[in-house]
């Protein structure tokens, strides 16, 4: 019986998330109100800001919990798989420095007299 309840108060998808952030950006407009009533000047202001900045943070706590739905065929490679790397084209943009084997320098560069 408590798990059924419990059920009730768990967030399954951003439609819930979306209205969750909404009823508390709500309350946190009315709270922000009531402080610029109870405290006038800039202290008043101070804590109607911390208020509403209080909502992105919950807001995108509660949209990175609940992600979208992606499709079965996405999740094979990874939801946070890397980009595939590109082939560099056949014709350069740009020269290609030479590249030098340390054994073809000439013997007389090796010489310590």
């Amino acid at each position: 019986m408590l798990r059924k309840l419990g059920r009730l108060f768990t967030i399954k998808t951003r439609w819930e998330a979306w209205l969750v952030i909404y009823a508390i950006a709500l309350g946190a407009v009315e709270r922000g109100r009531l402080y610029l009533d109870i405290y006038p000047g800039w202290m008043g202001w101070t804590l109607a800001m911390a208020c509403t900045g209080v909502v992105f943070v919950a807001g995108g706590k509660l949209l990175d919990a609940v992600r979208p739905a992606v499709p079965a065929a996405a999740m094979a490679t990874g939801p946070y798989a890397a980009p595939l790397r590109r082939r560099a084209p056949t014709g350069r943009s740009r020269p290609m420095l030479p590249r030098r084997h340390p054994a073809a320098e000439s013997r007389s560069s090796h010489r310590t007299d």
